[in-house]
């Protein structure tokens, strides 16, 4: 029996991961391990909480201490590391929160996957979770290659650079058994609507201003949750040892081409005159180092291990539409209170 942990498996990708992990693989443990911070929602997994192969503990990863008890006590065969501060306006208003839980986190757990296993790596892997932004910016043509060098431009991608190489590092000096993915901007059910396209749809919903950077030209490759979810199992347990894997949706949007695509398919759910929502297309001043446009060549991960997306952009989109619409408590509960007030101070609108 294998015993993982899943660290920020009550976030957004995290949520998707334990869940695909313990419903394909009854005869594992998986021990969630969150923070439960501000996109942190144990609602997320409601339909697995019960089951007896999951354990949840609340845990922040910058606590050495207690990260250091829970591995001995648990004593996992493998760790996926997901648990990051991932919002860029957020690393902007505070870099060192960014640095203490995206970088001091991972070398805590680092440390601790190394002292459990006293080199004893056989059946081992620690499986770090990372994002395209450590590239930096393309220009208008080009793809990000795992070859790629790293050009981080804000205070979150720099952390997740850092991250990046102290777990290269770890594998290097004392051959830790390592994997990583850099995954491009991912989409779907239960994400926490401070990113574009759940903002876009609470805001659609509300009638209220759908805040779009700069002059909306800014290009993001759009990746299917769900789909990066069966990227990290089929990594975590077929990838090469010290790789790393580009995980991609071959689907490249601008933002405010994507916000009109929604704006029409939402009119249509909400039965409204068409062109009503677009209406609520409100630009709002441009985000510090804005990175102009991210593309990944996912290329390496399907012909290595056959992985490629299952669904298109629209049917994606259209998945992520309907869950949000039938989910509307869901979205009720992430957005009052404190998340509220961020919003308003963020993007300048009552």
């Amino acid at each position: 029996m294998k015993k993982i942990i899943i660290t920020g498996g009550a976030g957004f990708i995290g949520s998707h991961v334990v869940r695909r992990f313990v419903k394909q693989y009854p005869e594992y443990t998986i021990l969630n391990l969150d923070a439960l911070t501000y996109a942190g929602n144990l609602e997320n997994l409601k339909d697995v909480e019960t089951s007896p192969n999951y354990q949840f503990i609340k845990a922040d990863i910058t606590d050495e201490q207690h990260i250091n008890r829970i591995f001995s006590d648990f004593r996992p065969d493998g760790i996926i590391h997901l648990a990051a501060e991932s919002h860029v306006d957020r690393s902007i208003t505070s870099p060192l929160d960014f640095v203490k839980t995206n970088v001091v986190g991972t070398v805590n757990l680092l440390n601790a996957a190394k002292n459990i296993w006293k080199e004893d790596f056989k059946g081992k892997r620690f499986h770090h979770v990372s994002t395209d932004e450590v590239y930096g910016a393309l220009g208008k043509t080009g793809f990000f290659t795992e070859d790629t060098r790293y050009d981080p431009h804000s205070p979150y991608s720099a952390s997740k650079a850092s991250s990046d190489h102290f777990v290269r590092a770890y594998a290097d000096t004392y051959d830790l058994p390592i994997v990583i993915t850099n995954c491009s901007n991912n989409y779907g059910p239960n994400h926490f609507p401070e990113k574009l396209i759940p903002l876009m749809i609470h805001n659609i919903i509300h009638h209220k201003p759908l805040p779009v950077y700069g002059d909306g030209n800014y290009t993001r490759d759009w990746l299917y949750v769900v789909d990066h979810a069966v990227a990290i199992d089929l990594v975590f347990h077929h990838g090469k040892n010290k790789e790393n894997y580009n995980i991609g949706g071959f689907n490249e949007w601008k933002n405010i081409d994507l916000v009109h695509v929604l704006c029409n398919l939402m009119d249509k759910k909400l039965e409204r005159p068409e062109g009503e929502s677009a209406k609520l297309i409100t630009f709002v001043k441009d985000r510090p180092g804005h990175d102009l446009r991210y593309a990944i060549d996912a290329t390496k991960i399907n012909k290595e291990l056959g992985w490629k997306p299952s669904v298109t952009f629209e049917e994606g989109l259209a998945k992520t539409i309907d869950w949000y619409m039938e989910n509307q408590e869901w979205l009720n509960h992430v957005t009052s209170g404190a998340y509220q007030k961020y919003y308003e101070e963020q993007y300048d609108l009552k």
